[in-house]
């Protein structure tokens, strides 16, 4: 071989480094410290067992790490669990011992002998408490429209004149709603 060839040997193979170099996919920052060193030439003397056990320790981490997020996560919707129930149990605590001098009022009226007094003005304080509770009426006047957002056909009867043909006759129940939230809608008789 002549001298030439040999000088331009080791030139072709720092270019094809310098290529292989370029077209290396780069990574942000954060995945470069997680990913281990990709070693060019394997200059550690490390045999491929050795190396497998690397790769088996790093595995070992990631699935213990897995493990922990996993756990973590189980707990924390158990206790979201828990907390939902212990507000649920207080909103229903907070309501029964609101209902409880209701109760009371019914006892004396009829340990007294004076239902009817008693109910019309346990009627009014029940009204009255659900009402600082936020339960609202929603409002259905005979001869209006059917609104299917607050009321519920029950039942379809001939209309009596034809003003009221396909508007409400009757009201069979009084609707309510909870803040912007219908609780049972207004249950209605529509005339056909």
């Amino acid at each position: 071989m002549n001298d030439n060839s040999k000088n331009q040997q080791p030139v072709a193979e720092e270019q094809h480094a310098e290529l292989a170099e370029e077209q290396q996919p780069t990574f942000p920052a954060e995945v470069a410290a997680e990913a281990p060193a990709q070693a060019e030439v394997d200059t550690s003397g490390e045999t491929p067992a050795a190396e497998g056990e690397n790769w088996q320790q790093r595995y070992e981490e990631l699935h213990n790490k897995y493990l922990y997020l996993l756990s973590d996560f189980q707990n924390y919707k158990r206790h979201v669990a828990r907390e939902r129930l212990e507000m649920e149990v207080a909103a229903g605590r907070d309501i029964m011992s609101a209902l409880l001098p209701i109760l009371d009022d019914f006892d004396r009226a009829a340990k007294n002998n004076a239902l009817d007094e008693g109910i019309a003005l346990i009627h009014h304080k029940l009204l009255y408490t659900l009402q600082s509770k936020g339960l609202q009426l929603i409002e259905v006047q005979v001869g209006e429209e059917l609104n299917p957002d607050t009321h519920e056909a029950v039942a379809e009867v001939p209309a009596p004149s034809e003003q009221l043909q396909g508007k409400i006759v009757d009201i069979v129940e009084k609707g309510y709603r909870l803040g912007e939230r219908i609780l049972r809608h207004a249950k209605v008789v529509v005339g056909k």
